[in-house]
């Protein structure tokens, strides 16, 4: 008999958004339901945002599923996040890229940082996340470069300084666009010191990313 991760896991692979085995193993493993308000945990294994307050959302599964398929992640990769909330996908890469792994996680919203550490140490992943209260749209340069860089929040334009924090041959995964709610998810690699290859990857539907870098404060 199936439970409701399994379901959801199931669900995901049947719509074609799961394709590797690691993001899969990944999915089935950390518990989503830790990651929510605790009055939303009736709907954790829902494909769909849920809110956490302060104005951000908890990105959907297959969102979390498309993000870790495109990065390709491997095991003891040094990953960068954009946009903590909850720390529901940084628990998911961590799993992926295993324990000699590290993920770095930019919140700017100190009451997300601080349930999001939680929750991590209550999960047992908080040895391989570390949870850093500050703008995210400038990166996190003490600890640059990575390997992998992605945001869970929309920005106008690329942020310049997530790509010169991405080693040769890094990628970087960011939502783009003008519209606050509707924007297109761009891959880049960093192909030389000053060359990048852009690709986009599709339409999808983010919270704005603040920042020196993103939008002003509203």
């Amino acid at each position: 008999m199936t439970n409701p991760r399994q379901e959801m896991v199931e669900n995901l692979s049947n719509s074609g958004y799961l394709n590797s085995p690691k993001v899969k193993e990944a999915l089935l493993k950390v518990p989503r339901e830790e990651f929510v308000p605790e009055d939303k945990r009736s709907y954790a294994y829902m494909d769909t945002p849920l809110p956490i307050g302060e104005g951000q959302t908890i990105s959907a599964p297959h969102m979390v599923a498309i993000l870790c398929e495109e990065l390709d992640l491997e095991e003891g990769m040094k990953i960068l996040e954009i946009g903590t909330g909850y720390g529901y996908n940084a628990a998911v890469v961590a799993e992926i890229i295993g324990e000699e792994g590290i993920v770095y996680t930019m919140e700017r919203i100190e009451s997300l940082a601080e349930k999001a550490r939680d929750n991590l140490k209550r999960t047992g992943y908080d040895k391989r996340v570390t949870v850093v209260l500050a703008d995210g749209t400038q990166g996190y340069p003490e600890k640059a470069p990575f390997d992998r860089i992605y945001a869970t929040a929309s920005a106008p334009r690329l942020p310049e300084p997530l790509k010169t924090q991405l080693i040769i041959g890094g990628k970087l995964l960011s939502p783009v666009g003008s519209d606050h709610y509707f924007q297109e998810l761009v891959s880049v690699i960093r192909i030389t010191e000053d060359e990048f290859e852009t690709k986009k990857l599709g339409g999808v539907a983010f919270v704005p990313m603040i920042g020196k870098h993103g939008w002003p404060e509203q």
